[in-house]
């Protein structure tokens, strides 16, 4: 690829006048890595001693783990103990590409970030979309490892395999957007691809995202936190090279043959057209909709908020990220009123939920408008937002005051206080430095009960689906391993009522039960394959809304002959699944060394007792303890204390972790 580079511009004339802290090269020697689609090689920056270097992937990583996810769990479960605090210098930053990221492969763009969560402390990660995967890959490596802390604040460039730490205080304080803006301009290039964060970040809110190019966030388990206490401003990065695959023939059959399958699936205009938002409708009328910090689960004006309002009022134009042929994210514009001029893309699902219907909030400009401004501060909506409810929650309840809350009006859809709340959580301003650290933390500070609304698991806010609706759901989020979580699992099967996806995936005998939302019975199975297997989908950079759950084109067997055919590795179904096992299993030991047990598996009291008042799970609970037993069962997990045997994990190669663990035989 050539570069036309201006003489004027910012990397020209880097030397004379933008400090330069490290700088590295591509390693002297060419590795001849065995398998293809592998750079063979990753960059380990030090931020302490301002080193940057490039080292040669270990095989090992390579054929247990396959890239994005998978590495990225080996490198915290090795690097990363129990002692070590997340907003410590001793904590690593793991971006990683996924392994096919950058290929004909069709939504395989995402980037995985993986730390230890500050808002859980456990293990953690946060996935996105947009162009900065495959960049990394072009880049010349594999993942990118940052460790250490910087004495001022930094921002990591790696251009052509070239990687520099340069000077950041000029841009300490700045948005998202407007720090992307400036380092393409002082690069002196408007392809560059920026991860970066914002005021949230800086200030260390325990579920700070990270923003990355065009507009994608890896929102959850407060990433950028991680960055902020860093002092890393930013990752820029800008690949000139290329990828081989092993089979050209045979993977681009199966490129074509994936992607002309997610374009006849009967989903595909419907998520082309509408993206996640078009799910609001069908998710309040089952009641899975979380209104009013879970006292319902349907909002009594989806209908203002859904995707038909968006696309009629403020559709703009359609994007996609890297070779994705669904196009699911939209760019909105407000044109008049109070919110006029917001200009927001990535408005998701969950985003309308926990800005609109979790809080109470019908206004629909209000809720682009907020969903820009957590963008642009670096924070996830979703903690956000469920935060919010929480504190207006306690003030429904008694216990919080408008004097403990700045003065502000707390009560339910208040706009002015949602806006308010979400400047003060990013400065850790007044009440929003309680807020910023999350609802268990808050909570706990709180007192007098609050525990009872704070909707969360092992420190993670609960997302947008009312586990009483969706019994499968509500099985995930306990047994995800970075606290409450929808996308580890990903069940959609019974979401959806997909009766010719369960057939080809469990066989006719599963049915009917496998495919109502309202059953318990093979749940655990749902989730435990949607667990491995998301494992591999997150190891391999795939999109879970654009053609592998959502419309469920991609399964085992698709996987493992574009992972063979891309690497040269072989690649039964039988490896693959055994590989996705292996490292759910590894994040669930890393978990077990810092103390999480069956005990923390569960959901809050409300979900588990109080029967859902809406839409078709009316007068239903939750019934978690069934399927967690069955759950446990089938993973080879002990039933007491949820701890992986020492059988399963030698049968997945894990036989260090059984020592590490002290589990008996």
């Amino acid at each position: 690829m050539n570069r036309h580079i201006n003489p004027y511009s910012a990397s020209f004339c880097v030397f004379l006048w933008l400090p330069v802290y490290a700088a590295t090269t591509l390693m002297d020697e060419k590795i001849v890595f065995p398998y293809k689609c592998f750079t063979g090689q990753y960059l380990r920056v030090d931020l302490t001693k301002g080193s940057a270097a490039a080292q040669e992937l270990p095989l090992a990583w390579a054929e247990g783990y396959l890239g994005g996810n998978g590495i990225g769990t080996r490198i915290l479960w090795e690097e990363v103990p129990p002692e070590v605090d997340p907003l410590s210098a001793e904590n690593r930053l793991i971006m990683a590409p996924g392994l096919l990221g950058g290929t004909l492969m069709p939504n395989c763009g995402r980037l995985e970030v993986i730390a230890k969560s500050p808002l859980t402390g456990i293990y953690g990660d946060a996935n996105a979309g947009g162009f900065l995967a495959p960049e990394i890959k072009y880049a010349g490596y594999d993942l990118i490892v940052v460790q250490g802390r910087a004495d001022k604040p930094v921002y990591l460039l790696v251009e052509g395999g070239r990687a520099e730490l340069r000077e950041a205080a000029h841009l300490w304080g700045q948005t998202t957007s407007a720090t992307e803006r400036a380092i393409q301009k002082e690069v002196g290039d408007p392809d560059v691809k920026v991860a970066c964060i914002g005021p949230a970040g800086e200030n260390r809110v325990r579920y700070a995202c990270i923003m990355v190019s065009y507009a994608r966030s890896a929102a959850r388990a407060g990433m950028g936190a991680v960055m902020g206490a860093k002092n890393l401003k930013a990752v820029a990065v800008r690949g000139f090279g290329g990828l081989q695959v092993a089979e050209p023939e045979r993977f681009y059959r199966v490129a074509v043959a994936v992607h002309q399958a997610i374009r006849r699936n009967e989903f595909y205009p419907g998520v082309s057209r509408y993206g996640t938002p078009g799910l609001v409708v069908l998710m309040n009328q089952m009641g899975r909709f979380p209104t009013k910090n879970f006292q319902l689960g349907s909002f009594p004006w989806a209908e203002e908020i859904c995707a038909e309002v968006l696309r009629e009022h403020y559709f703009v134009k359609d994007i996609a990220c890297f070779n994705c042929p669904v196009a699911c994210d939209k760019v909105y514009r407000v044109r008049e009123g109070q919110f006029a001029n917001t200009t927001i893309s990535s408005v998701e699902y969950e985003t309308l939920g926990s800005l609109g219907a979790g809080v109470w909030n019908r206004d629909l400009e209000a809720i682009l408008y907020a969903n820009q401004l957590c963008d642009d501060l670096g924070m996830d909506t979703i903690s956000a937002g469920r935060t919010i409810a929480f504190a207006l929650e306690c003030a429904q309840r008694g216990l919080l005051s408008p004097a403990e809350a700045d003065g502000l009006d707390l009560t339910w859809g208040n706009v002015t206080t949602l806006l308010a709340l979400l400047e003060k959580i990013a400065r850790r301003q007044g009440i929003g430095d309680l807020l910023a650290e999350g609802t268990r933390r808050a909570a706990n500070c709180i007192g007098q009960g609050a525990a009872e609304y704070a909707m969360q698991i092992k420190g993670q806010e609960i997302a947008a689906q009312d586990g009483r609706a969706q019994q499968s759901m509500g099985l995930a989020h306990v047994t995800s391993s970075r606290g409450a979580d929808h996308l580890k699992g990903f069940p959609t099967i019974d979401e959806t009522g997909y009766p010719s996806e369960a057939v080809r995936r469990y066989g006719q005998e599963y049915l009917p039960e496998l495919i109502d939302p309202l059953a318990t019975r093979h749940k655990a199975m749902l989730v435990k394959d949607g667990e491995d297997f998301g494992a591999i989908v997150d190891s391999c950079g795939n999109c879970k809304s654009g053609g592998t759950f959502v419309m469920a084109e991609v399964y085992w067997p698709e996987m493992a002959e574009a992972v063979e055919a891309a690497t040269g590795m072989p690649m039964s179904v039988e490896r693959l699944q055994a590989t996705g096992e292996r490292i759910y299993n590894l994040q669930r030991c890393y978990n077990v060394l810092h103390g999480i047990t069956r005990q923390d598996d569960t959901q809050p009291r409300r979900l588990l007792t109080e029967p859902s008042p809406s839409g078709h799970a009316k007068g239903h609970v939750l019934h978690l303890e069934a399927m967690l037993e069955e759950y446990y069962r089938l993973r080879g997990w002990e039933p007491a204390t949820g701890i992986p045997t020492a059988r399963k994990l030698r049968d997945l190669g894990l036989a260090e972790a059984v020592e590490r663990l002290s589990i008996e035989p």
